[in-house]
């Protein structure tokens, strides 16, 4: 412990989740350490959306200027039938999404929001250490012993998991079984709009939903690209662990079956696809699952989940919140501050977990319950589509 009687924290992993961790610790003066394998911080991954929820977060973490810089704030979400591209449904964001929820709806590639993170981690003097694998830790009379694999042994208070979806610390923390493959396969692709037809480019979220299947595109770095990503079922590909496979446009075209002119047109003029394999777990059934003793987990490596609600990125953001206040806290030992933290956030990642799953059923949907999802789309817009409980909760931000 610190003289105030601030964890000294270990954080594994330097992604979103990791970084948001030691920005939200640090502004509560909570020290920390960030410890991430690859030798350097790259370009990985594609577009995500950022809901109210996580933007109010970043604007109160003082990052509302540079989220400005680099992301694109869409003024409506379309929903469109696949088949026929008939629009089902829309969601206004943009003034709407501000008036009601007090802060914007974003879309920003994922490497612009990590790029944002790590800057603002360096500006607060946090120990990030690259090229740093970790291996394991065993808890001493002192407190916690990290192991790597390229240096050695570091004590601290406090261990965080923001390792991922193939988490280690998680590994050695609960032994479960590894992440289950969901059957899908994610395309994605960014295209520069200056490069498409007029017709093509888009300043809007747009998802198309027919049988098996589903893509969403919107603009991102400012609006000056496209990202799309289309899902469909498929087997488990060799290397299903893979973030960053080649996608066939051939095999993708195969999959979705015959689509409307407008979305065949938008998937044709993608250059060149990435090919990823999803996978989740089941929803979370209690506290016990995000922190034991001295060590808690964070973002996937605790809950990863199906991007059919597109808060992934937004639940670890949510976690560095409440993390930072639980480890500050003047009372309670730092097994029980992380107790805190997990029994404050279990219950809303297990909704957001199970909500997301349930999304993708409705969004592939076949048959009768197609024909309902259209229906109801049609007559109540956006009173299915907004999720106010999702938005306008969540951690108060500091």
């Amino acid at each position: 412990m610190t003289k105030n009687g601030s964890p000294q924290v270990l954080i594994a992993g330097g992604g979103i989740g990791g970084l948001a961790a030691a920005l939200a610790c640090v502004r509560q003066g909570v020290p920390v350490q960030l410890f991430e394998r690859a030798a350097q911080l790259s370009e990985v991954g594609a577009g995500i959306q950022i809901g109210p929820n996580v933007t109010r977060i970043l604007q109160a973490w003082g990052l509302g200027d540079a989220l400005a810089q680099v992301a694109a704030f869409p003024k409506r979400l379309q929903a469109r039938d696949a088949r026929t591209g008939q629009v089902l449904g829309s969601l206004r964001l943009g003034e709407r999404a501000q008036a009601l929820y007090g802060a914007p709806y974003a879309t920003i590639h994922r490497a612009d929001l990590q790029a944002m993170l790590h800057t603002a981690v360096q500006a607060v003097g946090v120990d990030v250490r690259l090229g740093q694998t970790v291996q394991g830790w065993r808890e001493t009379a002192e407190g916690l012993q990290l192991n790597t694999a390229d240096g050695p042994s570091v004590q601290a208070d406090a261990l965080i998991g923001a390792d991922g979806v193939w988490s280690a610390v998680r590994q050695q923390l609960l032994g479960d079984a590894p992440a289950r493959f969901t059957w899908h396969l994610a395309y994605r692709a960014l295209v520069a709009q200056a490069d498409l037809p007029t017709h093509l480019r888009s300043d809007e979220v747009t998802v198309w939903m027919g049988p098996r299947l589903h893509v969403v595109h919107y603009p991102v770095r400012g609006g000056q690209w496209l990202n799309l990503i289309a899902i469909v079922h498929g087997d488990k590909p060799a290397q299903a662990d893979a973030w960053d496979a080649t996608g066939h446009a051939q095999a993708l075209m195969q999959a979705m079956g015959a689509v409307g002119a407008d979305l065949h047109d938008r998937l044709a003029s993608v250059p060149a696809w990435r090919q990823w394999a999803l996978h989740d777990r089941a929803p979370m059934a209690g506290a016990h699952e995000m922190a034991k003793g001295r060590v808690a987990l964070l973002g996937d490596a605790a809950h990863p989940m199906r991007p059919y609600l597109a808060q992934g990125a937004g639940m670890a953001i949510e976690d560095a919140q409440v993390l930072g206040l639980c480890l500050s806290a003047e009372a309670g030992s730092v097994a029980e501050r992380l107790q805190a933290y997990a029994g404050q956030r279990w219950a809303r990642n297990a909704r957001v977990q199970a909500r997301a799953i349930r999304n993708g059923r409705i969004f592939h949907a076949t048959g009768p319950v197609a024909w309902g999802r259209n229906v109801s789309m049609r007559l109540m817009g956006e009173r299915v589509m907004d999720v106010p409980w999702l938005y306008g909760a969540g951690p108060v931000p500091t």
